[in-house]
């Protein structure tokens, strides 16, 4: 009988969560609140494009954090930025906690040389790198900080709420904001749960944290002119051997465990007609099991070992050397299938009439999944596509749906998993 009682419990508790959101939204404040998201959405589209223009390419976030915290400040916020560079922002003061934090992170892959790489196009298009990724979650941030602010009593109602812009999401940044906050800071230990904006959409709910190791290969060898000496080891030959070992085998990308490996950048070399003194690669590999991690992380070594040998026997005179360095490890982590937070966003999807589903996936959610914190990732709203390359781009139609749903699943949380702060919401309603 405790499958049935239980089952029971769950549902009651759903049927219960979804009520309140359906009374939350037809509330006076509230309701005024997810309208000026459609109000004003010429306001967010403004915002989306002058911070989309400012370059924040990973490790020089800093001109762009400071204008977002310049705009916090000027919508109301009591604004900072700690020590690793992150934009922290509270609705009203308050120093104690717990806090709720909404984050999307500041920094992306490419960034605009200028201006015009940045554009809104006649057919409400936004194109340029970064548009999407993340410059959707940054937008959505401002969006919900200036929705709280214009309306009356929610600002104290969400007192506990903390708006975070973060660094170091992308690439090599290694998820460095997200690590200082739950590791170092004193706000982010007073944090209990992360809703993170991350792009676009509002199709997916990442609940599952997909763990990644980054390495660089580095071949080192004599070098020398490519006539007279001719037959010395030549690194980018082994290097490039190397690759074609690995490459060789077969990983699981559809597979289960599903896992992945990219070399996205690869130099080496001063001219054509000169033998390397140095190759270097970078690898990136992902598995949703950290035991396969490990495994392809191996195969890496003996393919590199492999290279060097197969080089070096063919080779006259002094023989290249390779070193292998780590240089970013992102932890994975699960959420409970039964974690308030998905209960939260699920309920608000059913009232919205978004159909969503759980994914894995990287983003700045590992690090408080990889400790213990209840953390989802989820898109801002609107319609994004070619992240990561020059062909980036945003179109707004839809993003009031995102907002709605990243206000209504806030105002869940801060009513808590027992119903805490109830009444307090109804008063402010």
């Amino acid at each position: 009988m405790a499958a049935p009682t239980k089952l029971a419990s769950d549902l009651s508790a759903s049927q219960a969560l979804s009520k309140f959101v359906a009374e939350c939204a037809s509330s006076a404040a509230i309701r005024d609140a997810l309208q000026w998201f459609a109000r004003e959405k010429q306001w967010i589209n403004d915002r989306h494009l002058q911070l989309c223009r400012i370059p924040a390419p990973t490790f020089f976030e800093q001109k762009r954090a400071e204008w977002m915290l310049a705009q916090f400040r000027a919508l109301g916020c009591i604004a900072r930025m700690d020590r690793a560079g992150n934009v922290i922002a509270h609705p009203v003061e308050n120093r104690e906690g717990p806090y709720i934090a909404l984050t999307a992170h500041l920094d992306t892959v490419l960034a605009p040389r200028a201006n015009e790489d940045v554009a809104m196009g006649a057919d409400g298009n936004l194109r340029g790198p970064g548009v999407s990724d993340n410059g959707a979650g940054l937008a959505g941030l401002l969006a919900i900080a200036r929705a709280i602010q214009v309306s009356p009593g929610l600002n104290e109602l969400f007192r506990n709420l903390v708006f975070i812009a973060n660094v170091g999401e992308e690439g090599e940044g290694n998820l460095s904001g997200m690590r200082y906050l739950s590791r170092q800071s004193n706000t982010g230990s007073r944090i209990e749960t992360f809703l993170i904006l991350d792009g676009p959409n509002t199709d997916h709910i990442t609940s599952q944290a997909l763990a990644s190791r980054r390495f660089d290969v580095t071949v080192n060898g004599p070098g020398g002119h490519s006539w007279s000496d001719y037959g010395l080891a030549n690194p980018v030959h082994a290097l490039s051997r190397a690759i074609a070992f690995f490459t060789e085998q077969r990983v699981p990308g559809n597979g289960s465990p599903r896992s992945s490996y990219n070399f996205g950048i690869f130099e080496g070399g001063s001219s054509i007609n000169s033998i390397p003194t140095q190759a270097r690669a970078k690898v990136d590999i992902r598995s949703e099991s950290p035991a396969k991690i490990e495994e392809i992380s191996s195969l890496l070594t003996n393919c590199v070992e492999r290279a060097l040998e197969t080089e070096n026997d063919r080779a006259t005179g002094p023989k290249v050397t390779a070193k292998i360095k780590e240089i970013g490890a992102r932890p994975g982590g699960r959420l409970p299938d039964d974690a308030y937070i998905l209960q939260c966003v699920r309920a608000v999807d059913s009232h919205l009439g978004i159909r969503s589903h759980l994914d894995c996936a990287s983003t700045d959610a590992n690090i408080p999944l990889s400790i213990g914190l209840p953390a989802i990732s989820i898109g801002a709203g609107g319609q994004g596509g070619g992240a990561h390359t020059p062909q980036e781009w945003f179109h707004p139609d839809g993003r009031e749906l995102g907002l709605k749903r990243v206000l209504l699943t806030l105002l869940m949380l801060v009513r808590g998993p027992n119903g805490a702060n109830t009444e307090l919401i109804r008063s402010a309603g």
